[in-house]
């Protein structure tokens, strides 16, 4: 029972559910560089490579927040805050991720292995952005464009200008977002001299700047579908992104951020899952 809460911890402690950001526009870079259903064998390292990267730079992200999340009230149950796991001990799974990461890269296309630190750079650089600049939702945001571009070159062993402007496109998805998600933390960042958008600019002008990137956002989302010749179908899946956007944006304000829970947080999973399902129906079609 003791192994059995200690993996459930660390599992809690990478936030394992949150992959539905990433892994569906990964599967997504996979399917428009084949123009058909990836091999298992490259969907399965794809795959792999995912879990050992993001479940690598979620662990380091916690780790060197640590200092923070123990003094912020919203992180009190977080693994390490609560003690359930240790830092040395997540040190080792950080070990182990990349190792994972690399390993499923060198089964991949050449180009993987050649240009997997680029993959990692904004992983690692993310944490400390926070304490520099304002800019750290767009490190974000590019750390987690690396899926469909990185999807791409593994299986065609190269970077185009179509797969760039998909990444573009969710780099700004995830910056608006996470802009949202730090307004809650307004406050906490000023007193710790944290820096963000909202503790910036101020909450007002967060949400504009937000609502700003995700038209953004659809728009590359768009030029990226001309650029490949896909039909309609996949335009629909766009416009169902695009509403949960709008839907996502309607409910919140400055004066009211009571809606951004964590339900709200998953819900943003809608447009990357959308998205890469309205892109296969295309494909096939």
């Amino acid at each position: 029972m003791a192994k059995i809460l200690k993996i459930k911890a660390h599992l809690e402690n990478i936030a394992l559910s949150h992959s539905v950001f990433a892994l569906p526009f990964a599967y997504m870079g996979a399917f428009l560089a084949k123009g058909a259903c990836p091999s298992f064998h490259d969907l399965f390292y794809i795959t792999l490579a995912m879990i050992g990267a993001r479940s690598a730079a979620l662990a380091l992200n916690n780790l060197i927040d640590l200092k923070y999340d123990k003094i912020h009230p919203r992180f009190t149950q977080r693994p390490m805050v609560a003690g359930k796991i240790k830092p040395k001990e997540v040190i080792i799974l950080i070990i182990i991720s990349l190792l994972v990461f690399l390993f499923a890269a060198s089964n991949l296309a050449p180009i993987c292995l050649t240009l997997w630190p680029f993959a990692l750079i904004p992983l690692v650089i993310y944490p400390y952005m926070k304490r520099i600049s304002f800019l750290c939702h767009f490190v974000l945001g590019i750390a987690l464009s690396i899926a469909p571009i990185g999807s791409w070159a593994a299986i065609t062993n190269e970077i185009s200008l179509e797969v760039l402007a998909l990444g573009l496109a969710v780099a700004v998805w995830i910056a608006g977002f996470d802009i949202i998600y730090a307004c809650q933390d307004i406050d906490f960042d000023r007193k710790n001299k944290l820096h963000s958008v909202p503790s910036h600019f101020g909450l007002k002008k967060a949400l504009i700047i937000s609502k700003a990137l995700h038209i953004i956002s659809i728009l590359f989302f768009i030029i990226t579908g001309y650029m490949l010749n896909l039909n309609f179908v996949y335009f629909i899946g766009i416009l169902a992104a695009a509403i949960v956007l709008i839907y996502q944006h309607y409910i919140i304000s400055e004066k009211d951020l009571s809606k951004v829970t964590q339900t709200y947080f998953m819900k943003n999973g809608l447009v990357s899952i959308f998205v890469f399902i309205f892109t296969v129906i295309s494909i096939y079609l």
